[in-house]
């Protein structure tokens, strides 16, 4: 996160647009854990569905944070200078890794952790 807002003090910018990408940042991880609790709360067929469905959402803010630094500095008319959306990806990549850890690991089953024993 902290590479995200450092796009938006990058070399005298006056327009902090990179700091819209925050916004999808904290709500990406909302539609898998409200998916998550329906399953887990209501056993239905179309729990499969559901999972499907949030994981579609999930992606379109995840494409969505990286698009839109790409489109801001568009060489045609940029709005933020490539510097700031380096920054803003890479900050990207940090955040997202770091999610895609964190659920990996909390939604495993127990029975993972034997370590052969």
């Amino acid at each position: 996160m902290e590479i995200v807002v450092l796009a938006t003090t990058e070399r005298n910018n006056k327009i902090f647009q990179t700091i819209l990408v925050v916004r999808f940042i904290v709500i990406s991880p909302l539609p898998t854990i409200i998916a998550r609790r329906q399953i887990n709360a209501y056993s239905s067929v179309f729990n499969r569905s559901c999972m499907d469905f949030a994981i579609f959402l999930t992606m379109g803010i995840v494409v969505s944070s990286f698009a839109l630094p790409i489109i801001l500095a568009r060489p045609s008319s940029p709005v933020i200078d490539l510097e700031a959306c380096y920054l803003t990806l890479a900050g990207n990549i940090v955040i997202y890794v770091t999610y895609l850890g964190f659920f990996l690991t909390l939604f495993q089953d127990d029975g993972s952790y034997t370590w052969g024993i």
